[in-house]
């Protein structure tokens, strides 16, 4: 009963108050921080039996005990369960460590016939169905992410499968029978895993691969890009993007010159759309990072990347407006003169725009600019232009603005800017304020419009009640008689 009643309030207040709902799901997060993937079901588990340690066996011996210990690995346990197979699950564990001490410190172990048996062993281990949230409305930002309960396992398969990838010994031309497109597939689902240690493996295997395995770098960057569409178009959730994205940022590095048109197809159709993204702050700083690299190595896709980052530019959220401006500081610290000609107009009209924000987080992130030394000389080589765009807002909220700090920098940038053209400067506040006379005249001839509008208002409404009183008056009389 009691039961029924807390299940009755709990629906009741998820009906009524979403703090509630929140506070509620939270709860029964925290009950259960662990979760276990879908492993294929095995029936009842064999038990392990512990085998010969490698080092004690003859190296005669020592291969075939090697791939009999890679086989036993490939048994799986169920680690939601903390009290079944406590014997087995420990012999596992110890039989995982002295794998990855034994390809580490050892020369020559790593032979053709092994290939098949390490790659079954990682496989088994790591691939599965990865278990839906435990909360379907899971953000990054503030929830706890659900951990893999069977990670004292995986975690070792991993530092195996990177100390085999990493060993003098490995030969890509005989795994690469192993390693193929239908496991970097599979790998590549992984990074929506919600433990950030298990992406954190991902990262380093799949940078591993790609290069070593020339054959597959095609393919990775496509199923990449693929993953982001689904990302942008679809689900709008992927929890490995900030992964990838540090991927891609070390392979741009590594493009040839000049740049592929798939390569600035990506940058344009993919990575700028990526910042329309609800979640970008999870991953704004490898995006960041991307984009810059991508102009680093050609600078004429300067003018497009900011034209887009500007049709995107975001309208109601402060918290991405200042990091759009951080980005673009980032952009103008590599830009060319020739190609931020090209840009300065629509760019520093959004500057302005958001100088104005009521924000001043924003208002205080463009003014940042100003203190930048390579961004100011490209401010004063193209004073001409930039000026007249910002003036009649920094004159303006030198007056208005509610922030004394922001209104401090502002003063600084002024100062500034009437110490790089002190002439056109003066000229601007003569027109600003001339243009303000003018506004204020037509305001105060607006106001005596109005004025003699509800003059003549009230004298038609006199007339007409007067019209109506004498009417009466008339009809009065005439009865009378």
């Amino acid at each position: 009963p009691a039961g029924a009643a807390n299940a009755a309030a709990i629906s009741a207040s998820e009906k009524v108050d979403g703090f509630t709902r929140k506070s509620v799901r939270k709860a029964q997060r925290q009950k259960r921080s662990q979760g276990s993937s879908q492993f294929r079901s095995q029936g009842s588990q064999a038990e392990l039996h512990p085998l010969p340690q490698l080092k004690d066996a003859t190296s005669n011996e020592q291969q075939e005990l090697f791939c009999q210990k890679l086989q036993q690995c490939c048994i799986l346990f169920d680690f939601m369960d903390s009290v079944s197979d406590l014997k087995s699950k420990e012999i596992k564990r110890a039989t995982l460590n002295e794998l990855v001490e034994y390809v580490s410190t050892n020369r020559g172990v790593i032979v053709e016939s092994a290939y098949s048996d390490i790659v079954k062993m990682i496989s088994a281990n790591i691939f599965r169905t990865l278990p839906p949230s435990d909360n379907p409305d899971f953000d990054p930002e503030e929830d706890e992410p659900t951990l893999e309960a069977s990670w004292p396992h995986i975690q070792l398969v991993y530092e195996f499968f990177l100390r085999f990838l990493e060993s003098p010994d490995f030969q890509p031309s005989i795994a690469k029978r192993y390693i193929d497109q239908k496991f970097v597939q599979q790998l590549l689902e992984l990074f929506d895993s919600e433990d950030p240690r298990e992406r954190d493996f991902l990262k380093t295997v799949l940078h591993r691969i790609y290069g070593k395995f020339l054959g597959l770098r095609a393919f990775i960057r496509k199923q990449i890009n693929n993953i982001f569409l689904r990302f942008i178009y679809e689900t709008e959730h992927f929890n490995g993007v900030a992964e990838l994205l540090e991927i891609l940022g070390s392979i741009i590095n590594g493009f040839a010159l000049p740049l592929k048109a798939e390569h600035k197809q990506f940058l344009m159709k993919v990575l700028i759309p990526m910042h329309t993204a609800k979640g970008l702050a999870l991953f704004h700083a490898q995006l960041a990072y991307c984009v810059v690299q991508f102009l680093e190595k050609d600078t004429t896709l300067t003018e497009p990347v900011i034209r887009g980052l500007l049709k995107f530019w975001p309208k109601t959220c402060s918290q991405k407006e200042v990091m759009f401006l951080g980005e673009i500081e980032e952009i103008l610290d590599v830009i060319e003169p020739t190609q931020f000609k090209k840009i300065e107009e629509p760019l520093f009209k959004q500057i302005s725009k958001c100088v104005s924000s009521s924000h001043f987080q924003v208002a205080e992130r463009a003014l940042y600019f100003w203190n930048n030394e390579y961004i100011l000389s490209l401010i004063e080589e193209n004073i001409d232009k930039i000026l007249p765009i910002m003036f009649g807002s920094l004159y303006k909220i030198s007056k208005e603005h509610w922030n004394p700090t922001i209104v401090a920098l502002v003063y600084n940038v002024l100062k500034t800017l009437m110490e790089m053209n002190g002439k056109l400067f003066d000229d601007l506040t003569s027109s600003y304020k001339a243009e303000r006379q003018r506004e204020k005249k037509k305001e105060l001839e607006r106001e005596e419009l109005w004025k003699k509008l509800e003059e003549l208002k009230l004298k038609k409404a006199l007339e007409k009640q007067n019209s109506a009183y004498n009417m009466h008056s008339i009809l009065s009389n005439t009865s009378d008689e």
